[in-house]
């Protein structure tokens, strides 16, 4: 039986991936309800926290700016208040794409050459060639996502993403096998593949229309192609000291895998990919949200003015 707490569960938010969050947020209230826990809607729209006068756990259901960039956590941190995934150094380094690929090249692992825009007259930088992927250097869920194979392309897209403020980040574009990977606990799951239908990009429409993508988990990759996955993403995790969970998108060719970025906070409906991952493991979506309650909790209690990603609550 577990232990009834009062779990404000922080959904919405200002950014532009409010409508994803609060559908994380609902399913992940309902789980968690039926888990026995008081359980509170936190919806800061503007960007403003304001808890509960009594709150055990802060469950991030947030996608986006405030919610994964740092400034949550930083505000949870100050007011001594656990909460769920990476803390506020690990969340904002990861949520900035540019700084987390400059760590990756120096641990020496694999991801695309890149540049960062911030000048909307500015040609293709000499260093990349067509095709390319320009994206705002810090959202999510694909936003902003664009594919450039002929020049023409180049100048609206960087415009429009720059529209979106912020800087535009400019990747060489890879073909490959769309594969992500959830880490629980340190330890890496059976991995997605993302195929959408019409062998489009996967961008916010594919992720988020029913029906218009497929995933198979576990994929189907052979030991070799799967432990090079999944120790790659392993060690994407601890390069940004992630700590509890997060989820890591790669591309697999036929050199090997190929970082693309890491999600401190992944979607968390019931199926979205995170969850799809730990199912293949045999942990179901209730559990999936205790366990990142009670680890939580665990590292709060350990370290209570910091968050401490090698103390973990065991997952079962």
């Amino acid at each position: 039986m577990n232990t009834k707490l009062q779990i404000a569960v922080l959904m919405g938010g200002p950014s532009e991936e409010r409508d994803v969050s609060l559908r994380s947020g609902k399913a992940v209230m309902a789980a968690l309800q039926r888990q026995g826990h008081a359980v509170h809607a936190v919806d800061p729209c503007e960007g403003k926290l304001s808890l509960p006068t009594q709150v055990d756990v802060a469950f991030l259901a947030l996608h986006g700016t405030y919610g994964e960039d740092g400034q949550v956590q930083s505000e949870l941190h100050r007011l001594g208040v656990a909460y769920t995934g990476s803390g506020p150094d690990a969340s904002r380094l990861a949520f900035d794409k540019a700084s987390a690929k400059k760590v990756f090249m120096e641990r020496g692992l694999p991801t695309p050459a890149f540049a960062v825009i911030s000048d909307a007259d500015q040609l293709i930088p000499e260093e990349l060639s067509l095709p390319l992927v320009v994206k705002p250097s810090c959202q999510g869920s694909s936003v902003g996502l664009h594919f450039v194979e002929k020049e023409a392309q180049w100048q609206p897209a960087i415009e429009q993403v720059l529209s979106m403020g912020g800087t535009a980040l400019v990747e060489q574009c890879i073909q490959g096998r769309e594969l992500t990977v959830a880490i629980l606990d340190g330890r890496a799951h059976p991995i997605v593949e993302i195929l959408p239908k019409d062998d489009a990009a996967y961008d916010y429409d594919h992720k988020y229309t029913l029906g218009a993508t497929e995933y198979v988990c576990p994929a189907q990759l052979d030991t070799f192609q799967t432990e090079r996955c999944q120790h790659i993403a392993r060690q994407a995790y601890e390069a940004l000291g992630c700590a509890g969970y997060g989820r890591v998108d790669l591309l697999l060719d036929c050199h090997g895998p190929t970082l693309l970025e890491m999600n401190t906070l992944p979607g968390m409906t019931e199926t979205s990919l995170m969850p799809m991952a730990a199912q293949a493991s045999g942990i179901d979506f209730d559990a999936l949200c205790q366990w990142m309650v009670e680890d939580a909790r665990k590292r709060h209690s350990a370290h209570p003015l910091s968050v401490n990603p090698s103390q973990s609550a065991p997952l079962s």
